[in-house]
C-alpha cells in the first residue's frame, strides 16, 4: 500500500516526481486552491491563467500535467480538479478533496514519490485527502504477468506500481489529531482495499472455503475471535437457506462469525454480510450476458469483514460481530429447485419460486443467527437486487430498516463517510405477494419494487425488538465502466467506510 507522510518541507525544496495542486472551477475559469500557493508564486501568480490555456477548468476529478517551473526538485505538477470553488471563508468538500487525491494517485501510478499540496485547514482534511490516495492507488494485478518481472516482482515488466509514497504538505507530523486521521485512513483504506481483492478474485480461486480461509487468518492476525460453520454444522444446527442456496456446487457453503470485542463496550452491533461467491442463478439460470461480474455477488460479505477488522485496528469502544453467509449459487442434479420448501434456521418455512432470489435465503439465516445474541443493532449488506439498480443507478445504494430514526442515522453516516446512498421505504402492503399456499412465506413477492420486496422479506428474519437497517448495494459494489476519483474499475469496497463510521458513532454515543 502506498506509504503516507506528513510533511511541513516547501513544495520547491521537495524531491519527489511530483507535485500535486488542487485547481477550483470558478466563475471566471479556474483559481488555484489554497495550499499551492508556494507553487503558483514561482509561477509569478500566472499559474491558473497557464492552466487555463492548458484547457484546465477546474472539473472535478479533471488531471492537468506540466512541467515544474525552474528552481523545484520535483520535475512535474500535476493540478487536479476540485470542483466549484465554494463560498467565501468556506472550505472544500471532504469528498472533492478525496476525490481530488484518488485521481491524482492514479494519473501517477509507476511514481515513487508525490507531494500533495492540497487544501488542509484541519486534521480532517489530511485523512480524507489521505484516504482518496490510498483508494486511488489501488490495483488489481494478481492474475496478470504484465505486472511481474521474470522474478515475479509485482510493478516491473508493462505494469505500473500504484504511487510509492504520499507526502502531504501543509500537514503537521507532531500534531496528534493529524497523526491519528491518518491513522484511521490507513486502516480503513487498507480493510477496504482488501475487501475489493476479495471482490476481484475469480470465483475458482475464491469459493466459500477459501473466503472462510481467509477471514481466519485475518482474524488470528488482529485478535479476532472467529468461527466457521462447515456444511455438517449448518446440517446440525438447521441453516436451511444457506444449505438449500449451495446445494447444486460441489464446493460446500460456510457460515463465519467474527467477534470483536471491547472491554471499554457498552454497545453491540452485529453486520450481516451476502456472500455468495458464484451465482448462476441456480436452476432459474441467468440469461447470457449477466454472469459474468457474479463474482462480486459476495460483496456485501467482503464488507462485512473489511468492517469487522477495520474497527479492530482502529480498537473502537463497540463490540462488533460480522456474520459472513457464504455459498456458491449453481445449477446441478442436487441445486434447490423452483418449488421446493426450505425450513430455515428460525423455523419458517420458505418456498423457492426464483432460485436467482437466493441472497435473502442466506441473509435470513444469519440475520436469525446474529439475532439471538440481541445486539443494539443490526446491519445487512447485499448486492441483493437488480431492481435497486433500476431505482437508484450504478453509484447509489438503497437503504431500508425497521426504524426510521436508525435509517436516518445510517443514511448520515454513508454521506459524512462519501458513499451514496438514498433512504428507502418498506410498504407493507407489498407483503402480502408474498404468501405462499404450501409455506410461511415465499421467496419472491411482486416484480414491481422488487427492491423493497427483498427488504420486506429479510424483515420477516430480524428477531423482534431489534433495530435493523438493510442495505442494497447491488449497483455501486462493483464498477464495469472506467474509474472515476478514487473508485477503480471492478471491485469498490462499497459500504465498508459506513459500516465503520456507524460503529465509530456508536462508541462515541451518538447513534442512539
Amino acid at each position: 500500500m502506498t506509504a503516507l507522510t506528513l510533511s511541513t518541507a516547501a513544495a520547491p525544496g521537495l524531491r519527489a516526481d511530483a507535485i500535486v495542486i488542487g485547481v477550483a472551477k470558478g466563475a471566471g475559469g479556474p483559481s488555484v486552491a489554497p495550499g499551492a500557493e508556494a507553487v503558483d508564486k514561482a509561477y509569478d501568480g500566472r499559474l491558473a491563467g497557464v492552466l487555463e490555456t492548458l484547457g484546465a477548468s477546474g472539473a472535478e476529478g479533471e488531471v492537468t500535467k506540466l512541467p515544474a517551473p525552474a528552481g523545484f526538485k520535483a520535475p512535474v505538477v500535476v493540478a487536479v480538479g476540485l470542483g466549484a470553488e465554494p463560498e467565501k471563508d468556506a472550505g472544500f468538500d471532504a469528498e472533492a478533496l478525496r476525490r481530488a487525491a484518488g485521481a491524482a494517485a492514479r494519473a501517477l501510478a509507476g511514481a515513487k514519490k508525490a507531494a500533495f499540496a492540497l487544501p488542509l485547514t484541519e486534521a480532517a482534511d489530511a485523512g480524507v485527502v489521505a484516504e482518496g490516495v490510498l483508494l486511488g492507488a489501488y490495483s488489481f494485478d494478481a492474475y496478470k504477468e504484465s505486472a511481474k518481472d521474470a522474478k515475479g516482482a509485482k510493478g516491473k515488466g508493462n505494469g505500473k506500481a500504484p504511487l510509492a509514497e504520499a507526502a502531504l504538505l501543509g500537514g503537521k507530523p507532531r500534531d496528534k489529531a493529524y497523526k491519528a486521521a491518518v491513522e484511521r485512513a490507513a486502516a480503513v483504506a487498507e480493510e477496504l482495499n482488501r475487501a475489493r481483492d476479495l471482490v476481484n478474485t475469480p470465483p475458482n480461486d475464491l469459493n466459500p472455503e477459501a473466503f472462510a480461509a481467509v477471514a481466519q487468518a485475518a482474524a488470528k492476525e488482529h485478535g479476532i475471535k472467529v468461527q466457521v460453520l462447515d456444511e455438517k454444522a449448518l446440517v446440525k444446527g438447521g441453516y436451511g437457506g444457506i444449505l438449500g442456496v449451495g446445494a447444486g456446487s460441489a464446493s460446500g457453503p460456510r457460515l463465519v462469525k467474527l467477534s470483536y470485542t471491547s472491554p471499554k463496550a457498552k454497545k453491540s452491533l452485529a453486520f450481516v454480510g451476502k456472500g455468495i461467491t458464484y451465482d448462476s442463478g441456480g436452476i432459474s439460470l441467468k440469461p447470457a450476458g449477466h454472469n459474468e461480474t457474479m463474482k462480486c455477488d459476495m460483496a456485501g460479505a467482503a464488507a462485512v469483514f473489511a468492517a469487522v477488522v477495520a474497527a479492530a485496528r482502529l480498537g473502537l469502544e463497540v463490540n462488533v460481530t460480522g456474520w459472513l453467509a457464504l455459498a456458491e449459487n449453481m445449477p446441478s442434479g442436487s441445486a434447490t429447485r423452483p418449488g421446493d420448501v426450505l425450513r430455515m434456521y428460525s423455523g419458517k418455512t420458505v418456498e423457492v419460486l426464483n432460485t436467482d432470489a437466493e441472497g435473502r435465503l442466506v441473509l435470513a439465516d444469519a440475520l436469525w443467527a446474529a439475532s439471538q445474541e440481541k445486539p443494539d443493532a443490526i446491519i445487512d449488506v447485499a448486492t441483493l437486487t437488480g431492481a435497486m439498480m433500476l431505482a437508484l443507478g450504478s453509484r447509489t445504494y438503497g437503504i431500508m430498516a425497521n426504524d426510521d430514526a436508525f435509517r436516518s442515522a445510517v443514511h448520515e453516516a454513508a454521506e459524512e463517510s462519501g458513499e451514496p446512498a438514498w433512504p428507502m421505504p418498506l410498504p407493507e402492503h407489498l407483503r402480502k405477494g408474498m404468501d405462499s399456499p404450501t409455506a410461511d412465506i415465499a421467496n419472491m413477492g411482486e416484480r414491481m419494487g422488487g427492491g423493497l420486496v427483498a427488504g420486506l422479506f429479510l424483515r420477516e428474519f430480524v428477531g423482534e425488538g431489534i433495530t435493523w437497517a438493510h442495505l442494497d448495494i447491488a449497483g455501486p459494489a462493483f464498477n464495469e465502466g472506467g474509474p472515476f476519483g478514487y473508485t477503480p474499475k471492478g471491485g469498490t469496497g462499497t459500504a465498508v467506510r459506513t459500516l465503520v463510521r456507524v460503529a465509530e458513532r456508536v462508541a462515541l454515543g451518538d447513534l442512539g
